[in-house]
């Protein structure tokens, strides 16, 4: 099936001359290796005037190799054929970072499954092997849920503009024949206005709805069965609870969430360190890994499970900190790496590095970062030209060695890639 995906990118003009270079030997040593954060993705290529061989551990390493060929590959107007020039080509490649992302909020902008999936086609094109997907938020609920079906019927902008359990496994499966990861966030317990739709009971009063309720056990009944759900239609094993940008003012104005607090001994801060606490262990019991926006580690710090990954979006020295204390990291400062900052160009974003003030030990926990796509400004109509072509600054420096710098010499390779995103 790849190799049929790639016959099309290496040759959209039909009727082309036969070139030197006829064929190309694909060895893979595990052809049915698991997508799994950390995947070996390394390979080699060599191409000659004649021939062409590559060599890779899976599968997703032999998918990288092809694109990179496709991108060697150009058709000559002169002669009708296909060549590569500058040969002979030795390439021995393998990425810096393991995680590289985008993240994809389709809550505030509602985006089709095949919007989805051409988003994705794209990602393979830079090497991009994650998609964050910011699948529900405050604005909108659109995953249909199958043990709480509400959830979308009453929290989806509209009838139509909502994901089955089956489509989401097909945007997943989709993916995972491109080599790309999804990894969902059900963000809690802020950002979460759309679940009182269709579960009030969960959230503090009809009039102040969030941050979710965390006196009730409902609305943890509720989180874990949602999150099965979600791990039902997916694959991978990290699950990002959010956490982020929560203001606890409706629990100190609800009298039955306030009073629970004070029957606790809880001030609000310390109720949404036990309701994160709470999260936390229904993703572990589970058997996922949470991710979690930077805040936790700002209220919280070493109190959070050391399997926790902290994802910083805040400027500062989060990074520094969390991995000085044994986290993992995944890096998307705002704004250097917020998709939706359109003011900034792609010269901005290319001077972001996850590990920049950190030691080698210190560098060796962030897993990897990546460019994130809110919704507020973007439908199906302009998403595409809103990542990119920026976000191929950003996933150069996640792919590309720590001392490939320059923006002088990625600018040709900007450019050019730019051109190759409007041929395809």
């Amino acid at each position: 099936m790849a190799y049929g995906r790639y016959k099309e990118q290496l040759f959209p003009h039909t009727g082309a001359q036969a070139g030197s270079l006829k064929s190309c030997q694909v060895t893979v040593a595990d052809g049915s290796a698991k997508l799994v954060l950390g995947a070996d993705e390394s390979y080699t290529l060599d191409v000659s005037a004649t021939g062409c061989k590559i060599t890779a551990k899976t599968q997703f390493g032999a998918y990288h190799a092809m694109e990179t060929l496709s991108q060697l590959v150009v058709f000559n107007f002169d002669s009708d054929a296909y060549v590569v020039k500058d040969t002979p080509w030795s390439i021995t490649d393998s990425p810096r970072f393991e995680h590289r992302e985008v993240l994809l909020d389709t809550s505030r902008h509602f985006q089709p499954i095949a919007s989805l999936k051409n988003i994705i086609t794209s990602f393979t094109y830079a090497k991009i092997n994650t998609i964050h997907w910011h699948i529900v938020d405050k604005q909108s609920f659109p995953y249909g849920s199958p043990t709480y079906p509400k959830l979308a019927k009453m929290g989806a902008y509209s009838n139509f503009e909502r994901y089955s359990q089956q489509d989401v496994k097909d945007v997943v499966e989709y993916a995972r024949q491109r080599g790309v990861r999804v990894v969902v966030e059900i963000d809690t317990p802020g950002h979460a206005a759309s679940w009182c739709k269709g579960h009030p009971e969960i959230c503090p009063s009809p009039t102040c709805l969030m941050p979710l309720n965390p006196a009730t056990n409902a609305t943890f009944d509720l989180i874990k069965g949602l999150f099965k759900d979600v791990q039902d239609a997916t694959i991978d094993g990290i699950f990002h609870i959010g956490g982020d940008e929560v203001d606890t003012l409706c629990w100190r104005l609800s009298s039955s969430v306030s009073e629970w607090l004070r029957q606790h001994n809880m001030t609000p801060d310390q109720g949404y360190e036990y309701f994160v606490g709470r999260v936390t262990d229904i993703v572990l019991d589970l058997g996922m890994i949470p991710t979690a926006w930077d805040e936790l580690w700002t209220h919280f710090g070493t109190k959070l499970d050391k399997k926790t990954i902290i994802h910083q979006w805040h400027n500062g020295t989060i990074a520094k900190e969390a991995t000085a204390a044994g986290y993992r990291v995944v890096w998307s400062s705002e704004p250097t790496w917020y998709l939706d900052h359109l003011q900034y160009t792609w010269q901005v974003l290319y001077q972001g590095d996850p590990c920049v003030g950190l030691t080698d030990a210190e560098c060796s926990l962030v897993i990897g970062g990546g460019g994130e796509m809110w919704g507020e400004t973007v439908d199906s109509s302009d998403i595409q030209n809103t990542i990119w072509p920026k976000m191929a600054a950003i996933a150069e420096r996640l792919w590309s060695d720590k001392s490939v710098t320059s923006i002088d010499e990625a600018t040709p390779r900007i450019r050019y890639f730019r051109c190759l995103l409007n041929r395809r």
